[in-house]
């Protein structure tokens, strides 16, 4: 391999890289989420468990964010091409899989998995207060709700942002 060429074995590690980062910090921001409002929902549930099922949405909706890294990591790996002759230099950027093409998905990895792990976060956080106070006052539910959706979103955008990066 020549010293100008547009590829090498860290256009494949940074690749790699890119999918395994969507996958691992989604589904820690998706754990954390399951986990912080789970004990919310089963401290809730000691006083009112009657409100149990229908205050289980936070742990439903920080769960659907593991499903996002998933996506993107399958989608990152069907994008990374084999190399076909080692031995010659790559010189053009269309028979190659380039390092470009390997920051790139670093970069669509990283987009899913930090803001899923932000994402779990926040509705680990509000999920865990949010369903002790429903399960004290009812009118708080939509408040509730809306809270989740946008911090949801924040995975989503994510998402959408490493689609984009991945095409």
């Amino acid at each position: 391999m020549s010293e100008n060429s547009l590829t090498g074995p860290s256009a494949y590690f940074f690749a790699y890289m890119g999918a395994a980062s969507a996958l691992v910090f989604a589904n820690l921001g998706s754990a954390y989420g399951t986990a912080k409002s789970g004990v919310g929902l089963m401290s809730m549930g000691v006083m009112n468990p009657a409100a149990v099922m229908k205050n289980i949405i936070p742990v439903v909706m920080a769960g659907i964010l593991g499903i996002y890294g998933l996506i993107v990591a399958v989608i990152l790996n069907g994008t990374i091409t084999p190399e076909t002759n080692p031995t010659e230099a790559c010189t053009s950027p269309d028979s190659c899989f380039t390092h470009a093409q390997g920051f790139k998905a670093l970069a669509a990895g990283l987009c899913c998995g930090i803001s899923g792990l932000g994402a779990g976060m926040a509705i680990g956080i509000v999920g865990d207060a949010g369903v002790r106070a429903v399960g004290q006052q009812e009118k708080l539910y939509v408040g509730m709700i809306l809270i989740l959706i946008f911090a949801e979103a924040l995975g989503l955008y994510g998402l959408i942002v490493a689609l984009v990066l991945s095409s």
